[in-house]
């Protein structure tokens, strides 16, 4: 089993624990060892979850584990990953069984595709991607890194989207944009 740690205790985080849950029911493969999160508040949802909270971020120095960022804000998601990178840690791809992934389908390290979420065919995305729930990506899209597709978004074929871009709940994209 993997030894694993989600960096972020806040909502996205618990959401990526539910990814993970539902990929080890199916075959165990993850040891979620914890979360790691600066912010001191983060406890409370946790416990309910039987999850643990480690201590912060700057960690990344003293545990040999695997990690997923589980931070919304792409540019803090980036420095985080950069962090994690230095230090020679790998970061798996985690796609809930209630998503569907077609073919020639390329997705970056650390990228999360959630539950209910759809990803047709020749899609290619950089690093840490988020998909969250019922969002649809079709046909020919690119993405950069740290890219957020909020829940419900519906992104066209031949879609192109830079580094850091974040669609917004329920948002949809033409196709060719």
């Amino acid at each position: 089993m993997t030894r694993l740690v989600i960096i972020g205790a806040g909502g996205h985080g618990r959401e990526i624990l539910d990814v993970i849950e539902a990929i080890n029911a199916l075959k165990p493969v993850y040891d979620v060892v914890g979360f790691l999160d600066d912010d001191e508040g983060a406890n409370e949802p946790l416990s309910r979850r039987s999850a643990v909270k480690l201590g912060p971020t700057s960690l990344v120095d003293s545990l040999d584990v695997a990690y997923v960022v589980a931070v919304g804000n792409p540019r803090a998601r980036a420095e985080i990953d950069r962090r994690w990178m230095r230090n020679k840690r790998q970061s798996p791809v985690l796609i809930h069984p209630a998503a569907t992934v077609g073919s020639d389908v390329h997705l970056g390290p650390g990228s999360v595709v959630m539950a209910g979420a759809r990803i047709t065919t020749n899609v290619l995305a950089g690093r840490h991607l988020h998909v969250n729930v019922n969002a649809t990506i079709s046909h020919d899209a690119r993405f950069g890194d740290y890219v957020t597709i909020s829940p419900g978004c519906h992104v066209s074929g031949n879609v192109k989207l830079g580094d850091g871009v974040t669609l917004g709940t329920g948002c949809a994209i033409i196709q060719g944009m």
